[in-house]
C-alpha cells in the first residue's frame, strides 16, 4: 500500500515528499485546488462537478503545477451541491440531538469531470491539511469519516480507487450504472434508485404516447453502451423501431473541442433529417452543451425549424444547464423536453441559507467567486483570470433574480440526495457512539496516527446477499450453489427465515400476509343482516312484501267488482299468498348459516314457487275452460268451476313435495365451510347435498313454468278480462331469469352464490307480481269505469 501511495506522490509531483524523522513538514507544499471547506471534529469529504476546464493533452513529464487550464467554465447550478453540503452541517451541528459535543467538518473538492484531477483531490482528502502527505496525518482537523460523491459514475468509480485502500464509506448522489459490477463488495451506498427503474420509465412513456419510431444519442461511452443493451432489447419486445442510433463525444482537451464541433455538425444533420419526433437523450451535464453546441454551429431557419418539432426525453443525468457563454442561445429546440428526475423536497430554511451567501464575506468557499461572476457576468477587480465581462461584480447581487437554468433556488434532486447523505451519515455517527462510548464519550482524535475509521468493518465475501423473510432463493442455472436469486414467495406461502430453499405454505384457514413472512388466520364470514349488501337484499324483500299485501288488500277491498271476480276470485287471492312468502323465503338465505336454516332454505324455496307456479297454471287452464265452455254443444262445462283448479294445484304441488321429501331424505342441504373461495377469510355457507336433488327441484319449477305456453295460446280469447296474455309475460320473465341464474350460479363463490339465489327468487317473483297483477290494480285504482258489467257486456259484444 506504501508503494502505491507513493507512485501516486511522483505522478502527481516528483519532488513534493520530503519527511524529515522528527517532525510532521513538507520541503514543498502544492497550491491548493478550488475547494470549500468548514472545520470540525469529524470531516465529511467531497467531490464536486461544478467547474471544468479544457486543457491541452500534456504528458507526466510535466508537473501538475506547471499546468495551464484556459479559463474555467462553471456548471452554476452545480453550486447548489455545495451548498446542500453545507446547510446540512450546519443544521447538524445546530441540533445538540445528533452529535452532542461533536462538531461536523466538511471538505470539498472539484473534479474538474477530470480522472487526474479527481485523484488529486482524493489524496488532498487523505492527507493532513495543506500537505500532500497521504496515510501520514499530524492534524486533528483532518478526521476524515466518509466522502459524498461524485455526480458521475467515472467520478465515483475512481473515487472508490482510493477509498477502498482504507475502508472509508462512499456515499454517491449520481447514477452508479457503470459501478455496480465494479464496486462489488467495496462500501459505496447509493442515495438514489437504481437506474433500471429509469429504463422502464422511459418505456412506459414511449408506449403511453404510442410512439413506435424513435431516434437515440447516448454519450460515446461504457455507460452509454451500457444504457443502449439494457433498453433496446425493451425496445425490440414491445414493438418500437430505432430510427438512427448517435454518439455524444466527451470533451476533454482542445483538440476534442474541435472534433466535437465537427462531429456535431455531421450528427445533428441525421437527427434533423430523420422523421423520428421522439428522441431519448443519454449523457449527463456536459451533453446537453454539446447539444446546443451542435445545433449552433448547424444553426439555419431550417434545421431550427425541424430541430424544434422534435421532443426530446432526457434521463436523470442530464441538467438543463447554460454555460455563461450560452446565456443567450436559443433555448427553444430544448423547450417540451421531457426529463426524469430525482425524488426531492424542501428543507426549512434553505432558501434563506442561499440568500446569505455572499462572496465578499463567505469564508472557506473556493467556488463562490468563480460561481458569481460567470452567475451575474460580472468581474471582481482582483480576479487572477482575464476580464471576461464589461461590468464588476458589486458582491450584493441577489441569487434569487437568476433564470432557473443559472441556478434554482428550489432543492434540486441531486441537492436533495447530498443533503440526505449528510444526514444519513450523521445518524449512523450517532447511533454508533451511543452504543460503543454512550453520549457523553467521544474518541480521542488529537494523535498523530494511523487511525482507522470509526466505523471500519470486515469486509464480506458472498457470491449472493441473503433472501430476507418473504422471498426464497432462486438458484442461477450454470452458477455455483451459493450464487443465488432472490424471489418473493406466492400467495399462500411465507418464509419467516433468511436464505429458505423454499417457502412454507400456510395451513388452509390461514393466509400470508402481504410481505409473505407470516400466516394469518382466515376470519369467518357469510352473508350477514349489518353488511350492505345483507341490509339492501333485507329491504328488498320487505318493500316487495309490502306491496304484495297492498295488492291482496286491494283485491279483498274490490272483491266484488268484475274484474277481481273474473279469472277465479280464489285462486288470485291464493296466488298473492303465495307470491308473498316467495318473497319472505329469501330471508332464510341472509344469516349465519345453522343446521335447521339450510333444511329450510331450499325445500321451502321449492315448495312455494311450485305451489305459485302451479296456481298460474290453474288460471291460465280456467280461462281456456271458460271460453271452451261457452261453445254450442261443448261438453267442457263440467269441468269448469273450483274442482279443477284446486285439482291441478293439489296434484302438481304434491309431485315437487314427494321431490323435496326424497331430497332431504337421501342427502339432505348442511352448513359447511368454503376455505378456497376468499384468499383471506372462510365462507360459512349451505352446501346443497345432492346437487342431482337441487337441479331436479328447479327443473321441475322450469316445467311448470313452461306452462306458459298454454297461455301464450289463449292470450287472443275474446274474454274482457283476458288475463292470458299477462301470465305469459310473467312467466316468460320467470324463465328468463331461472335460465340465467344456473351460469351464473356455477360461476361464482363464496357470499356471492347466495346473494345470485336471493337476487333470483326476488327478481322472478317480482316479475310474476308485475306482469300479473299491475294491469288489473291499473283498472281498479285509476280507471274504475272499465270496472263494471255494462263495460264488460259491451266488450263481449263487440
Amino acid at each position: 500500500m506504501v508503494s502505491l501511495m507513493v507512485l501516486v506522490l511522483v505522478l502527481l509531483d516528483p519532488s513534493v515528499y520530503k519527511a524529515n524523522d522528527a517532525k510532521c513538514t513538507i520541503s514543498k507544499p502544492l497550491s491548493s485546488l478550488q475547494k470549500c471547506y468548514q472545520e470540525g471534529d469529524l470531516i465529511i469529504g467531497g467531490i464536486s462537478s461544478l467547474i471544468y476546464v479544457i486543457s491541452e493533452i500534456m504528458d507526466f513529464s510535466k508537473l501538475l503545477n506547471n499546468m495551464a487550464y484556459n479559463m474555467p467554465f462553471v456548471l452554476t447550478n452545480h453550486y447548489q451541491h455545495v451548498l446542500a453540503m453545507a446547510f446540512a452541517v450546519k443544521k447538524i451541528n445546530e441540533n445538540p440531538q445528533i452529535l452532542p459535543n461533536v462538531t461536523l467538518g466538511f471538505h470539498i473538492w472539484n473534479s474538474y469531470f477530470n480522472a487526474r484531477e479527481t485523484y488529486r483531490a482524493m489524496v488532498e482528502l487523505l492527507s493532513t491539511k495543506n500537505r500532500l502527505v497521504p496515510n501520514y496525518k499530524c492534524d486533528p482537523q483532518s478526521n476524515l469519516i466518509a466522502v459524498i460523491g461524485g455526480l458521475e459514475a467515472e467520478t465515483s468509480l475512481y473515487i472508490a480507487n482510493l477509498l477502498a485502500i482504507y475502508n472509508i464509506p462512499q456515499l454517491t448522489y449520481g447514477s452508479a450504472s457503470v459501478m455496480n459490477e465494479k464496486l462489488s463488495g467495496l462500501s459505496v451506498y447509493q442515495m438514489v434508485p437504481n437506474e433500471v427503474n429509469q429504463y422502464r420509465g422511459i418505456l412506459h412513456l414511449i408506449l403511453h404516447f404510442r410512439w413506435t419510431w424513435i431516434g437515440l444519442i447516448a454519450v460515446d461511452d461504457e455507460r452509454g453502451e451500457r444504457f443502449q443493451q439494457a433498453l433496446l432489447p425493451l425496445f425490440f419486445q414491445n414493438g418500437i423501431c430505432l430510427a438512427f442510433i448517435e454518439k455524444i463525444l466527451q470533451v476533454t482537451t482542445i483538440d476534442y473541442y474541435f472534433t466535437m464541433m465537427q462531429d456535431g455538425w455531421e450528427k445533428f444533420d441525421v437527427v434533423m433529417e430523420s422523421k423520428a419526433n421522439a428522441v431519448v437523450l443519454y449523457g449527463d451535464s456536459e451533453s446537453i452543451s454539446y447539444m446546443r453546441w451542435s445545433i449552433k454551429f448547424s444553426e439555419t431557419e431550417f434545421t431550427t425549424a425541424k430541430l424544434k418539432g422534435k421532443v426530446y426525453i432526457m434521463t436523470i443525468q442530464m441538467d438543463l444547464v447554460s454555460y455563461y457563454y450560452q446565456r443567450n442561445w436559443d433555448k427553444v429546440v430544448l423547450h417540451g423536453a421531457i426529463s426524469f428526475i430525482v425524488h426531492t423536497n424542501q428543507p426549512p430554511g434553505f432558501q434563506q441559507f442561499l440568500k446569505s451567501r455572499k462572496p465578499l464575506w463567505t469564508e472557506g468557499d473556493g467556488f463562490i467567486r468563480d460561481f458569481w461572476e460567470q452567475a451575474f457576468l460580472c468581474h471582481f477587480s482582483d480576479s487572477p483570470l482575464e476580464k471576461e465581462f464589461d461590468k464588476n461584480c458589486t458582491g450584493e447581487e441577489q441569487l434569487e433574480s437568476l433564470p432557473a437554468d443559472i441556478f434554482e433556488m428550489s432543492m434540486t434532486g441531486p441537492s436533495y440526495s447530498i443533503y440526505n447523505a449528510v444526514y444519513a451519515i450523521a445518524n449512523a455517527l450517532h447511533a454508533l457512539l451511543s452504543f460503543c462510548y454512550g453520549q457523553r464519550r467521544m474518541v480521542e482524535t488529537k494523535k498523530c496516527n494511523f487511525r482507522q475509521p470509526l466505523w471500519q468493518t470486515q469486509p464480506l465475501s458472498v457470491c449472493s446477499g441473503s433472501c430476507h423473510p418473504g422471498y426464497r432463493k432462486e438458484m442461477k442455472e450454470g452458477e455455483p450453489f451459493c450464487c443465488y436469486g432472490c424471489i418473493p414467495c406466492p400467495e399462500g406461502k411465507i418464509s419467516d427465515q433468511k436464505d429458505l430453499d423454499d417457502c412454507i405454505t400456510c395451513r388452509e384457514d390461514e393466509y400470508s400476509n402481504k410481505g409473505h413472512y407470516q400466516c394469518i388466520p382466515k376470519n369467518f364470514i357469510f352473508l350477514s343482516h349489518e353488511e350492505p349488501l345483507g341490509i339492501t337484499l333485507v329491504t328488498f324483500v320487505l318493500s316487495f312484501s309490502s306491496i304484495t299485501l297492498l295488492v291482496l288488500g286491494i283485491f279483498i277491498k274490490h272483491h266484488s267488482t268484475p274484474i277481481v271476480k273474473a279469472n277465479n276470485r280464489n285462486l288470485t287471492y291464493s296466488l298473492l299468498i303465495c307470491l308473498l312468502l316467495c318473497f319472505l323465503c329469501a330471508l332464510l338465505f341472509i344469516g349465519q348459516p345453522q343446521g335447521m336454516s339450510c333444511l329450510l332454505q331450499q325445500s321451502i324455496f321449492g315448495m312455494v314457487f311450485s305451489v305459485a307456479l302451479s296456481y298460474v297454471l290453474a288460471k291460465t287452464v280456467m280461462v281456456v275452460l271458460a271460453f271452451l265452455s261457452i261453445q254450442p254443444g261443448s261438453s267442457l262445462r263440467k269441468w269448469v268451476g273450483k274442482r279443477v283448479g284446486n285439482s291441478i294445484v293439489i296434484s302438481c304441488s304434491l309431485f315437487q313435495a314427494a321431490l323435496c321429501f326424497a331430497w332431504l331424505a337421501t342427502s339432505p342441504p348442511f352448513p359447511d365451510v368454503d376455505i378456497h373461495s376468499e384468499t383471506e377469510a372462510i365462507v360459512l355457507e349451505c352446501k346443497v347435498g345432492s346437487v342431482t336433488m337441487f337441479y331436479c327441484v328447479l327443473a321441475y319449477m322450469g316445467f311448470l313454468a313452461v306452462s306458459f305456453v298454454v297461455s301464450f295460446m289463449a292470450r287472443k280469447l275474446p274474454d274482457s278480462f283476458n288475463e292470458a296474455k299477462f301470465i305469459t309475460f310473467s312467466l316468460l320473465v320467470f324463465c328468463s331469469v331461472w335460465i340465467s341464474f344456473v351460469p351464473t350460479y356455477l360461476s361464482t363463490k363464496g357470499k356471492s352464490m347466495v346473494a345470485v339465489e336471493i337476487f333470483s327468487i326476488l327478481a322472478s317473483t317480482a316479475g310474476l307480481l308485475g306482469c300479473i297483477f299491475t294491469p288489473k290494480c291499473f283498472i281498479i285504482m285509476l280507471r274504475p269505469e272499465l270496472n263494471n258489467r255494462e263495460q264488460l257486456i259491451r266488450r263481449k259484444a263487440n
